[in-house]
């Protein structure tokens, strides 16, 4: 697919409509932009994985024993209490 686009007065380019429809490219789509010596190269960047419970246990280090549910939640409503 070829087509012609305009540099706009604040340096935008307007990729055309059926060119993002096709890549499934939205709103707030983030590219890399490689110069080359052919001209420069437009490379959507990856989207970021989204975090899961998996992903985040672990990140914040805790070296005590263990707590039950029961235990956290006391914890939790005696710091709230005090805050108070």
């Amino acid at each position: 697919m070829s087509t012609v686009t305009r540099l706009s007065t604040k340096g935008q380019i307007v990729l055309p409509k059926a060119l993002r429809a096709a890549h499934r490219w939205n709103p707030g789509t983030e590219f890399i932009v490689q110069e080359r010596d052919e001209g420069i190269l437009l490379k959507p960047q990856a989207p970021r994985a989204a975090r899961t419970w998996e992903s985040l246990i672990g990140c914040v280090p805790y070296t005590g024993p263990r707590k039950s549910v029961k235990e956290m939640d006391q914890a939790v409503a005696a710091e709230a209490r005090s805050r108070k």
